[in-house]
């Protein structure tokens, strides 16, 4: 089910006018559970089982490490952990071995595999899962001061609220479980912060249905055969075109997700902090799909050794953590390729950090903020293109094209002034926080509401057609 769906707006309104009445106050996690299984099962009914099977292993694993005998916790964690990693190896990873070591004949044990059903969301809620396996077993539910459950229905119940709340269960963000649960709890209707909702929905829903939507129906030429008739000014073009969509499309995504779990009175973490004006690599994942980076920060490359370690260590687990991060994107090697691109980047950083004498002044990092959206921009084309050889003859061509001009109705002179035009609001967002704080910038503030009157006048005139969001496919 779309967040921009007609039925999904309905199943948010009949939840909603329920949800705050005093009588149902005491059922108000039970009905919270009901609408995000029917927004799991609308297209997929059956993957719902899957979605309570791994619900269940986390129920019990978790509820044996605080209930369980001292000695058998480490147990009950390690099963935890590896018994979410194989549904998520099962259903998401067997087609990238089958590809890459077997026959994929109709028939053979390789066919059978290719033609798994990819559970949506499967990436988002198997995280969920290891992340409350962990802060169970640290103990993390002590220092955030929540009893543990007394009973077995009342933990599953909390669980299964946790990994199925809708907001975040198809596409994240990737909600930590000391951060959640200690949230749960009645909400009344006074509490709702009304300001936060609207401008946080509005702005979500900006982002993917008028920038989003609108660059998709050009940035569509980057994909294989159209690409090879556009000129080298165009697939610069599209090339940059798509870097703005995939913000506005993802980002867009998780200020939608935040803003219904608002409406509900939970707390979700920023998942974007206008990541196109980093100054370095990493910058770009403090800023980037933080729920993501965080995750992988905390359980796994501070697990590996972090930079406690020695430098070799340190760089090898970089490029391990990227490396793992870009194939949790997608049972494709080109995913591992674009995770292990960001991990050199960032070894790479590291050791150049260790050099004192470059120079580190505003002029430096406005061109370092320059080459780090260069490098993502171009790293992208391994989300757009499904083929390594496409990837390549995509850089060739606009080396080949230089003196070719579009001729047909996405000339050049189209192409660019489209692109830049619904490029302009993801321009603006960053132009906006880099100078916030700067005195002329009191008059946007002033007006603020006005800006968001245009961004829901344009949701009504100008949204683009509608296609799913980018990262339903991870």
């Amino acid at each position: 089910m779309e967040f921009t769906s007609l039925i999904f707006l309905e199943l948010v309104s009949i939840t909603f006018l329920f949800y705050y009445l005093p009588p149902f106050y005491k059922i108000q996690m039970p009905l919270l559970i009901v609408s995000s299984l029917l927004f799991y099962a609308y297209h997929q009914p059956i993957l719902v089982l899957l979605l309570l099977f791994s619900v269940a292993i986390n129920v019990v694993s978790s509820y044996f490490i605080v209930h369980g005998k001292i000695e058998h916790q480490k147990i009950y964690a390690y099963l935890g952990v590896i018994l979410n990693l194989s549904i998520l190896l099962f259903f998401k990873y067997s087609s990238l071995f089958a590809r890459s070591f077997f026959s994929t004949i109709p028939g053979s044990i390789g066919s059978f595999f290719i033609h798994l059903p990819l559970p949506i969301g499967i990436s988002f809620f198997t995280f969920q899962g290891i992340s409350l396996i962990i802060d169970v077993y640290k103990q993390k539910y002590i220092s955030n001061k929540l009893l543990v459950p007394k009973s077995f229905v009342e933990h599953a119940t909390q669980i299964l609220f946790f990994k199925g709340f809708f907001p975040q269960l198809i596409s994240g963000p990737i909600v930590k479980a000391h951060d959640f649960i200690p949230q749960i709890g009645i909400k009344k209707f006074s509490d709702i912060n009304w300001e936060g909702v609207f401008k946080t929905l509005t702005l979500g829903y900006f982002f993917k249905m008028v920038v989003a939507d609108n660059l998709n129906e050009f940035t569509g030429l980057i994909d294989a055969p159209h690409y090879a008739k556009q000129s080298s000014l165009s697939l610069v073009t599209l090339l940059f075109g798509y870097s703005f969509q995939i913000f506005a499309d993802f980002g867009g995504y998780s200020l939608i997700a935040i803003g219904f779990a608002k409406l509900f009175g939970y707390n979700f973490k920023d998942n974007f902090n206008f990541p196109y004006i980093s100054s370095s690599f990493k910058d770009f994942w403090k800023r980037w799909h933080i729920s993501l980076s965080s995750f992988l920060m905390e359980y796994l490359y501070i697990p590996l050794g972090g930079n406690k370690k020695g430098e070799l260590r340190t760089y090898l687990n970089l490029f391990i953590v990227m490396f793992l991060g870009g194939l949790w994107h997608g049972a494709e090697w080109r995913y591992a390729v674009w995770g292990s691109f960001h991990g050199i980047a960032l070894a790479l950083e590291r050791l150049m950090g260790k050099n004192k004498t470059i120079i580190n002044n505003g002029v430096y990092k406005f061109f370092k903020s320059i080459t780090v959206f260069l490098f993502v921009s171009i790293a992208w084309l391994l989300f757009k293109l499904t083929n390594f050889s496409d990837v390549l003859n995509y850089f060739n061509l606009i080396v080949k094209n230089f003196s070719l001009i579009n001729t047909d109705k996405r000339g050049d002179v189209a192409t660019l002034t489209y692109i830049f035009i619904f490029s302009l609001p993801v321009i603006f967002y960053h132009v906006f926080y880099l100078f916030k704080d700067k005195k002329p910038m009191f008059l946007i503030k002033k007006f603020e509401y006005a800006f968001y009157g245009l961004m829901l006048f344009l949701l009504m005139v100008n949204s683009g057609y509608s296609e799913s969001f980018i990262y339903f496919q991870f």
